[in-house]
Parts: C-alpha cells; structure tokens; sequence
C-alpha cells in the first residue's frame, strides 16, 4: 500500500535528508518550502527513487495556505500518512536586542508553523483507518536554552521550548489514532548553520561525547523509523540527537 508524507522545509538540509528517507522507506513525498530551485532539484531525486512527488511553495506561518496546501494533497493523492514539521528559522538575537516583529516572526515560522499544518492534516488522519503519524522538529535549545555563544537564542528556544508541549498534548488528543513525537537535534552540519558557526566547529565538537557534529541524515533516521515503523507504542515523547551534547 502507497504512503504518503508531508515534509515542510523539505526543500534542503535536515527537511531534505527526512525526504529522501521517507522516499527509500516506500513514501511517496509532498514537500513544502519557498526555496522553489532546492524544492524541484530535491522532487527529482525523489523521483529518481521511483516514488512520486507533489511540491507547493508555501510561508509555513500562513495558516490558510497550510490548509489550502494539505486539501490539495489530500486531492491529488486521497490520503496523508505522515506530517513532518520541519520549516524553521535561527535568530541570534539576545533580548536587548531583539524588535518585536523578529521576535513574532520567529514564533511564527517555528512554532505557529506546526500547528497551521496539524490543524490541517489532523482531521484526514483521524479519518483514516490507519490513523497517522505526526512528527517536529525542535532542538536541544528547548531543553537547554542555549548559552550566550548559542547560535539561536531566547526566541527560537521559546518556539521550540512551545513543540515540546504541543506535542505532548496532541499526543493526548489525537490518540490512539494518531501518533504524535518531536525530535531535538543538537549542532547539525547544515548549509544554513555553517554559516552561524563561523570557525567554532572544533570548539563545539570538543562539548559533544561522539566527537562531531550532526549530520542531517542522523535526524533522517529517527523520522524514518517514527514514521515508518509498523509497531509503534511511543507517542508524546522528544528525542534528543545530540551526540550527547554537554555544551552548547
């Protein structure tokens, strides 16, 4: 039987690695981002994995896009199985610093995000008779916070900080139906990272006991097994891939 994944930020970076993960474990994938060029080139690798692929340019803050791009999913394709929320912002600004539009903005592309597109996939899950299964990216700065070298300070570990909690309660509402877990990365060797680290990546590599950064593909594979595991009993739980990260 065909699956179905959305994936938000899927265009590059950890979005993109969760894609093709999900693709090699049977998914077809629907990938949403506003980086238009990054989004076809990953579409076609996807394809080239023989699976099919539905992409929408999207502001993932937009709460009526998020619906209007799920409906048209859902139409294409008559069924969403899994909901990645990946699409995320940094802000390093400290507090003092900081406007108050940075500031909702960053709760909008973090936090918001997710739950525009659980407001819109939740309702076809629950319909299905396999249900669903709901996945977020947060980060280690929800449980940390981040120290003042952290690349992303207050606001994004607030948003973050918001994932934990809005999963752990839709994991109590949407049960048993609908499976719904966070994932929290530490240090990941992304593009957009690389350049928030500067010359700090054997500084930083030095606080984490596996002795390097992450990779995108170590985030891939916690999502490809939430999501496609056919014997799941975890729900409203956070999973730290870190290396075991005692600075940041």
């Amino acid at each position: 039987m065909t699956r179905t994944a959305l994936v938000t930020g899927g265009a590059r970076g950890i979005g993109r690695a969760c894609a093709l993960a999900l693709a090699d474990a049977g998914f077809d994938i629907a990938l949403v981002d506003l980086l238009e060029t990054e989004m076809a080139a990953t579409a076609r690798d996807i394809e080239a994995r023989g699976r099919r692929t539905f992409t929408a340019k999207a502001d993932v803050s937009d709460f009526a896009r998020a619906h209007a791009v799920v409906e048209e999913i859902v139409a294409h394709w008559g069924q969403l199985d899994v909901l990645l929320n990946n699409a995320g912002a940094p802000n390093p600004k400290p507090i003092l610093e900081i406007t108050e539009a940075e500031f909702d903005r960053t709760v909008a592309i973090n936090l918001k995000s997710c739950f525009n597109y659980i407001h819109a996939s939740a309702p076809i899950m629950m319909k299905q008779d396999a249900g669903g299964r709901i996945i977020s990216i947060s980060s280690i700065n929800a449980l940390s916070g981040g120290v003042t070298s952290a690349v992303s300070k207050h606001a994004y570990a607030a948003a973050k900080a918001g994932i934990l909690g809005l999963t752990r309660a839709l994991a109590k509402e949407l049960g048993p139906k609908v499976a719904v877990n966070a994932i929290c990365p530490g240090i990941i060797a992304t593009k957009l990272l690389g350049g928030l680290l500067g010359n700090r990546k054997a500084e930083l590599e030095a606080g984490i006991a596996m002795g390097r950064v992450g990779t995108p593909e170590d985030v891939a594979s916690i999502v490809r097994y939430l999501a496609a595991e056919a014997h799941m009993f975890m729900t409203g739980q956070h999973f730290v891939v870190d290396g075991f990260q005692w600075s940041c």
